[in-house]
């Protein structure tokens, strides 16, 4: 689909669009049509979230920092491993993949380590863009309204095949105002950045003077050189009986029961770090990846330092360029979206955001 024709749609009231990393599985993984379908963006959607897709051209324009310490940051070793899922088609098959050592983030990126970027820069993020009359022709320019995806639970038990019962287009939504514009980051400070798009978070990076991560980077951190496992911690879902990631408990999306002590996005540290001293890889917000997306591409993917395809395609949106996802979100859940276990795969278009989506950095050696 042409972005242009996705908002047009959106603003008169009938159609959705994409919402990034969102993904509903059974608990058995089945792979069959019905799950590819529902793995689609498209059947993960906001309330007619736009795609930003003209509005990305800020990024290229950044400039570095200076900055060139590894403060806040952990040295990950680099080795072989096992990568991918059998669980789901799209990280099929296991292969061994070897990295080299690279610098990582301790936890993803704050709201007050991205405020400081905005400052130095005064980077408008691609939420708070204004859409442009002129490509979006016989749309009255008031419709045309700068704001983000928000997840809003429904008051009662709902079915699971349509996200639109609780995710909403939110007017004036941002990273700045994560539930709209009646909210702000006072009290937030060390909580993850959320509603940043792919372009948001490679701009921060490369400002920062690093970049985002290769899934294969990320995956080789997550496992925390525990091998592949059911879930990065290890085999049991709640190791001695505790909550050790912020995911949804409760019946998903009416009754969150905060077992784990929090009900949204959780600030960074909250929960243990991995051998290597890496926090939050698992739940909490999804992480951007620098790789384009493709289901296919681990079957033949290189052996060393894979980077991702020269071309993104998901033959649920075949039109829409996707970027991987990793680590699942808050609202991941055994009953929904299971996408928070090791080796899994999310996906986002490159111009979407919401909040339970963030981002953490790597620099080389």
């Amino acid at each position: 689909m042409k972005c242009n024709y996705i908002v047009a749609i959106w603003l008169s009231g009938t159609v959705l669009f994409g919402l990034a990393g969102c993904h509903s599985e059974n608990q058995k993984g089945e792979e069959t049509a019905q799950v590819s379908k529902a793995d689609s963006v498209a059947f993960c959607a906001a309330n007619g979230m736009p795609s930003r897709a003209s509005a990305i051209q800020q990024a290229a324009s950044v400039s570095e920092s200076g900055q060139q310490n590894t403060e806040g940051m952990v040295w990950i070793p680099g080795g072989a491993f096992q990568m991918g899922a059998d669980e789901f088609p799209d990280a099929r098959p296991l292969h061994t993949v070897t990295v080299d050592g690279f610098w990582m983030d301790k936890h993803e990126v704050t709201n007050a380590e991205f405020a400081r970027f905005v400052a130095a820069t005064r980077y408008v993020t691609v939420a708070e863009r204004p859409l442009n009359p002129a490509d979006f022709p016989g749309v009255p320019a008031e419709q045309l309204v700068p704001g983000s995806a928000v997840f809003t639970p429904p008051s009662q038990r709902v079915s699971l095949e349509n996200p639109l019962l609780w995710w909403k287009y939110v007017a004036g939504a941002s990273w700045q105002h994560p539930e709209g514009p009646k909210s702000s980051l006072e009290g937030r400070e060390n909580l993850p950045v959320v509603h940043v798009c792919y372009e948001d978070a490679a701009a921060y990076a490369k400002w920062a003077g690093k970049r985002l991560p290769t899934e294969a980077e990320w995956e080789f951190a997550a496992q925390g050189n525990k091998g592949n496992q059911t879930y990065y911690w290890g085999t049991n879902l709640k190791p001695a009986g505790k909550w050790v990631a912020n995911i949804y408990q409760g019946n998903f999306p009416d009754q969150n029961t905060k077992e784990d002590g929090f009900a949204g996005v959780a600030p960074v540290k909250s929960f243990p770090a991995n051998p290597y001293g890496l926090y939050d890889l698992d739940g909490n917000v999804w992480e951007w990846c620098q790789d384009l997306y493709r289901p296919d591409y681990y079957q033949n993917s290189p052996a060393k330092n894979p980077k991702g395809p020269t071309n993104s395609y998901d033959p649920d949106e075949p039109g829409a360029v996707k970027y991987v996802q990793k680590g699942g979100s808050f609202l991941c859940s055994d009953q929904y979206c299971t996408r928070y276990k090791a080796g899994s795969r999310g996906k986002g278009e490159a111009s979407s955001g919401s909040n339970n989506l963030g981002f953490r950095c790597v620099k080389n050696k």
